[in-house]
């Protein structure tokens, strides 16, 4: 990115800070201060992380004289038995070990669905809710909100009680306007979409009325959909295409 310049050649400032121009056009203040801020923090968290790794390798160290661990588990595993001799042999100790395991898979395997079951409402709740009430979706997108979950939603996880976006290539996706921070919602899936080589089909048009301006095939009461697009659906999204009675063309 570079510094925007006016014709004079002075450096354009907006609300006290510098503006520059990014790769793809888009112009956007720089915050230094909150910059600093959060160079300081992950230096704080890197050291941490140092300190932290420095505790299990003085941890470690002490078991420098083994040599072959799996033999150390095993002899382990011998005393232990030999301890629990004092109440019943060594054959019986497996055999109740098993009964105590296969007692407590059921318990684990219930426990795991309603698990599963909690995660899904809450991927719904906060992350689907966000697909229907969000602005970018229903200002500058001209397909339905579970069209564009169902392409990009999968974009979306959840971490630490918060919604968290990743691009393709597995990243996750930071403010441009906040330096440092994750992208909220609207902020991610914009950025999401303007990397979907597909966009020109989802994206309203730009605005213009004039004889040159385009619709989507949604605006203009069309439902069809380039095949290109309809595959990159999963199975739902390609359910709901279809179920809407959305045409595939070519």
């Amino acid at each position: 990115m570079k510094l925007k310049l006016d014709a004079n050649g002075h450096v354009v400032v907006e609300n006290g800070m510098p503006v520059y121009v990014h790769d793809d056009g888009k112009e956007i203040p720089f915050d230094a201060s909150a910059a600093m801020g959060k160079i300081s923090q992950l230096n704080g968290e890197a050291k941490t992380h140092r300190e932290g790794k420095e505790q299990a390798e003085a941890k470690l160290s002490q078991f420098a004289s083994i040599t072959d661990p799996a033999k150390a588990l095993e002899a382990l595993d011998l005393v232990s038995k030999l301890d629990q001799k004092k109440l019943i042999d060594a054959g019986a100790v497996d055999q109740v070990k098993a009964e105590i395991t296969k007692a407590f898979q059921t318990q684990l395997d219930e426990a795991n669905g309603k698990s599963q079951k909690l995660e899904s409402q809450l991927y719904q709740e906060m992350i689907g809710g966000r697909f229907g009430s969000s602005a970018f979706i229903k200002d500058k997108v001209a397909i339905p909100a579970d069209f564009v979950q169902a392409r990009f939603g999968q974009a979306f996880k959840i971490e630490d009680g918060k919604v968290v976006a990743y691009d393709q290539q597995g990243n996750k996706v930071y403010s441009r306007t906040k330096p440092g921070e994750l992208a909220d919602f609207d902020e991610a899936l914009e950025s999401l979409v303007e990397q979907y080589p597909q966009k020109d089909h989802i994206l309203k048009a730009s605005g213009n009325t004039g004889g040159g301006s385009q619709q989507s095939q949604h605006q203009a009461g069309q439902k069809t959909m380039k095949r290109d697009a309809f595959d990159s659906l999963d199975t739902a999204g390609k359910q709901t295409a279809l179920k809407d009675g959305m045409s595939i063309v070519d």
